[in-house]
Formats: C-alpha cells, sequence, structure tokens
C-alpha cells in the first residue's frame, strides 16, 4: 500500500490520523479480466489502484461500451451503488493484473465520522469527481472526436499508453477505425 500512503501523505494528516486511515484499507489483488464490481450487485466498497488497469463497462446491444478507465494512484468506485446502495449498472473488470487497496462503506463512514480532516477530504474528493464527471459529460456533447482525443493527449497522456485502442474508442465515443484516422491526422 506504498502508493496509498504517498497518496494521502500530500494532505498533511497527522501521523495518528494517517495510520488509522491506511489501517482502514486492505488490499486485494486482480488478475485479468477478474471483476471489481458486477452489474446489478451493490458495491460496498472504494478502491485505490495501487497498480494495473481496470475498466468500467456496460453491455449494450451485445457490445462492450467501455466508459471509463482507473488506472494506478486514482480511486476506483462504481459510485451511483456506492453512494445509493443500489445494484450497479455497470461492471468494472481488471484489463490487467493489478492490486486495489479496498475499504469498505463501514470504515469509510467510520474515518469520516472520526477524523475531520479526513471528512474535508472526502468532500473534496466527491466534489472533484462532480465536476470531472460533469466536464466529461460536456465533452462528449459539445467536442468532436478529435477534440477529445487531443484533450486527452494533452491532459492524460499517461491514459493513452494504458488501455487498449478498442477501450479508448469506446471512452471517447468513436469508432476504433475513427480513431485510427484521429491518430494518423494529430500526428
Amino acid at each position: 500500500m506504498i502508493n496509498l500512503k504517498k497518496y494521502f501523505n500530500m494532505f498533511g494528516f497527522e501521523a495518528n490520523d494517517l495510520d488509522q486511515i491506511l489501517n482502514s484499507f486492505r488490499l486485494q489483488t486482480f488478475k485479468k479480466n477478474e471483476f471489481f464490481i458486477k452489474q446489478d450487485r451493490i458495491s460496498n466498497h472504494l478502491g485505490f489502484v495501487e497498480s494495473g488497469v481496470f475498466q468500467y463497462y456496460v453491455l449494450k446491444e451485445g457490445e462492450i461500451r467501455t466508459t471509463y478507465v482507473s488506472i494506478e494512484n486514482t480511486f476506483m468506485a462504481s459510485r451511483l451503488s456506492f453512494v445509493n446502495d443500489r445494484p450497479a449498472i455497470e461492471n468494472v473488470k481488471a484489463l490487467t493484473d493489478g492490486s486495489i487497496c479496498i475499504i469498505s462503506k463501514t470504515n469509510l463512514k467510520k474515518l469520516i465520522n472520526e477524523i475531520p480532516s479526513f471528512k474535508d477530504f472526502y468532500i473534496g474528493f466527491l466534489e472533484s469527481s462532480i465536476c470531472n464527471i460533469d466536464a466529461n459529460r460536456h465533452d462528449l456533447i459539445l467536442l468532436s472526436g478529435e477534440q477529445r482525443y487531443s484533450k486527452m493527449l494533452k491532459e492524460e497522456p499517461e491514459l493513452l499508453q494504458k488501455i487498449p485502442l478498442q477501450c479508448l474508442a469506446s471512452i471517447l465515443g468513436v469508432t476504433p477505425r475513427h480513431l485510427s484516422r484521429i491518430r494518423n491526422n494529430i500526428r
């Protein structure tokens, strides 16, 4: 849980609080294609990706539609399911072997109630997540596939190197063939 500790160290938690936070997580390994959450099941865990790549996807007309990908040093959850205690509307699976530091909803609530600075962190995390989701939604509506790719190339170049082209095309809302044309035009 080295990356998790580095991540939380950036927020200046006191040593005792940091120990309590880290002890609330457990490390779980995943093999390629193993699920973090399956559609129609309730997600009771929030994860921090220590290593690996994890794909969020839905099935539409028998086709996999990737909606998001979590990579090392990012938090992950089936957010609607986790927050609302409802069945997940998506699947989240490992695209590579990897490991996730997992915290249960019960332990998360305990940290929020016992450590005021963690509560502040969590509120900031939720606000940031909401803003990112909103920005992505607007990008899908307002930007062309080329513009979305250029934005990702500028803002998340490491993501482009770590995920398969099929997933990237799906995230960008274009076909793999169109993505190939975009990539050739931008180079």
